[in-house]
């Protein structure tokens, strides 16, 4: 067994792609899927159902590596995304300097979420924030310390 994939849901699929891929290094992988149809109906249980996105590798780890499933969904059921929610919270990346990406999501059209902490692990440190993306889905930024 082996790790495949996370699917985040979006409101506009296109401009969320363009948002990881800028500003968090993943890459874009096509074709883009528009699917719809008695078989997608019966995947989702939802009659006149449409999927319609791309998939996004994820950076640091080479062509093989797990992807970002950045798909619309109709009909869309919208939900404010919140990292205190139950469920799936957030997305983490490890990123060499945090302010600076911090800043680059937000001038991308994200939000902060917090102040930018640092915090023990065991015997390590770790900073770290939250910023959301475009549509408010958490994203964690961290960088790991060396003492």
């Amino acid at each position: 067994m082996r790790f495949g994939h996370v699917n985040l849901v979006a409101r506009n699929w296109e401009l969320l792609a363009d948002f990881y891929c800028t500003h968090l290094g993943c890459t874009r992988l096509e074709p883009a899927r528009d699917l719809q149809g008695p078989l997608v109906d019966a995947g989702v249980g939802v009659t006149n159902a449409r999927i319609r996105g791309v998939h996004v590798r994820l950076p640091g780890y080479g062509d093989n590596g797990p992807t970002l499933e950045i798909y619309r969904y109709d009909p869309l059921i919208a939900v404010a995304a919140n990292v205190r929610r139950s469920g799936f919270g957030h997305l983490a990346f490890q990123v060499d300097d945090i302010e600076a990406t911090r800043q680059a999501l937000v001038d991308g059209g994200g939000t902060c979420i917090g102040d930018i902490v640092t915090t023990s692990a065991g015997d390590r440190r770790v900073s770290w924030c939250y910023v959301a993306d475009p549509e408010g889905n958490a994203i964690e930024l961290q960088r790991w310390l060396v003492d």
